[in-house]
């Protein structure tokens, strides 16, 4: 079920990781969050909800660095998931447009390409579907 292989950073950083590699890094950017939102803003409500996101990003980057398929399909349905949310916004998107202005449409074309890629070459590289 898993492929326990050594990992190096090389291949960290590669098409086979790159979904584990954003999930860590949200969880690393929520852990911050977490932080600043208790030792700053001192709420403990907030940083418990921002929490629970880091648990789930973490672990879902944890295990699939560690071959868990189950893993590595939830990260690439729930990437899939976000490029198709990307590709409607751009079409459909009124608060995204007001937010961006005329720099709406060149980010979302950008991220919607770069997250369809990750998606076929995360699902590719890891015979997701073979």
């Amino acid at each position: 079920m898993s492929d326990n292989k050594e990992i190096s950073i090389k291949s960290l950083f590669s098409f086979e990781h790159c979904l584990e590699c954003i999930a860590a890094l949200i969880a690393a950017a929520g852990l911050l969050g977490v932080l600043q939102t208790f030792v700053i803003g001192k709420h403990f409500l907030i940083p418990t909800i921002i929490l629970s996101a880091v648990l789930l990003f973490g672990n879902l980057a944890w295990w699939g660095l560690q071959g868990q398929r189950w893993a590595k399909y939830f990260l690439f349905w729930g990437t899939f998931l976000l490029t198709m949310h990307g590709f409607f916004a751009l079409f459909w998107a009124k608060k995204y447009r007001e937010i961006l202005g005329g720099a709406f449409e060149p980010t979302f074309v950008v991220l919607v390409a770069v997250l369809a890629l990750f998606c076929y070459q995360y699902a590719t590289r890891n015979k997701l579907f073979k």
